[in-house]
């Protein structure tokens, strides 16, 4: 097997477990921004982030996390945040601008907001939806969920583009694949979502999430749980129905992010980091004016 295609194997390894429908509880969508900045102007746009960032914090704006590849291209960020519905974003993004306004003032967020885009090579969005019939091992309830996503601090996504009209042979391999993962102990919980709006159309992201690197050295491969006649089927079914997939590791950032206060309160150190106190300068000493020894003769 080759490396790409055990990468692809162990990724759908990952992802290709049972799922309960408790998982319809962790927001239906999730609304991403992706930006890729300027190296040049990456100094500057981090500085820019971490204004708005604090604006939306202070004035209850947008729930939001960030993410940034940790290998690759370093100058990206994602923002995601979820979304309950439709209507759920319009909300989002009018608490977002409330907060902003409130700090800055409409000149002065539409300023900010210019000066970012400055930073900017390109800005992507999309509008993925949860798929909790092809996501695995979640969690039973929100909480739990909460617990699992607060306290992880890395995650790898692999991204599968589907060609027209397969998408329903793909599902029905993960799903075949499901059944005989689900008996398998070793195996972690994975997300599935699917862009529905915007870029990427109808690509699926798989995502699973860990505490630190060294949780992704001990990974169960597909040819581990389908064998060589199931592997066999699954390079077939794939050669039809694949266009292409990419994966990257990820970085959370949370001194740019606001999660959910279930999220942050499952590691509250690390989701609310301090802010850093620029040292002061010391003051240089002035030296005192030499006294005078001479003295006026009468």
């Amino acid at each position: 097997m080759s490396w790409k295609k055990a990468l692809r194997a162990s990724g759908l390894a990952a992802c290709c477990l049972l799922t309960p429908a408790a998982l319809f509880s962790q927001g239906s969508y999730l609304d991403v921004y992706i930006a890729k900045l300027k190296p040049e102007k990456a100094s500057d746009a981090e500085a820019i982030a971490k204004k708005i960032t604090d604006a939306n914090r202070q004035n209850s704006g947008d729930r939001v996390i960030v993410e940034q590849p940790l290998y690759g291209d370093p100058y990206t960020l994602i923002f995601l945040t979820q979304r309950e519905s439709y209507a759920d974003v319009d909300k989002g993004n009018d608490a977002f601008m409330a907060s902003l306004n409130k700090t800055f003032g409409k000149e002065g967020s539409q300023k900010i907001f210019n000066d970012w885009n400055n930073c900017l090579v390109s800005a992507r969005t999309q509008l993925r939806m949860r798929r909790p019939d092809l996501s695995s091992k979640m969690p039973a309830d929100p909480q739990a969920f909460a617990q699992f996503v607060g306290q992880s601090r890395v995650l790898r996504t692999f991204v599968f583009h589907v060609r027209p009209g397969r998408s329903s042979e793909f599902e029905e391999l993960i799903k075949e694949i499901n059944a005989r993962a689900a008996k398998m102990p070793d195996t972690q919980p994975v997300l599935v979502s699917q862009v529905v709006e915007g870029e990427n159309d109808g690509a699926y992201y798989i995502s699973f999430l860990r505490k630190s690197l060294a949780g992704f050295d001990k990974e169960v491969m597909l040819p581990d749980i389908l064998g060589k006649e199931g592997m066999e089927k699954f390079e077939k079914t794939m050669a039809d129905v694949e266009q292409h997939t990419e994966s990257a590791l990820y970085r959370f950032r949370p001194d740019l992010s606001w999660p959910p206060d279930a999220i942050a309160e499952a590691s509250a150190d690390y989701w609310n980091p301090k802010p850093v106190l620029a040292m002061a300068k010391p003051k240089a000493k002035t030296s005192a004016a030499p006294k005078s020894t001479d003295k006026t003769k009468n």
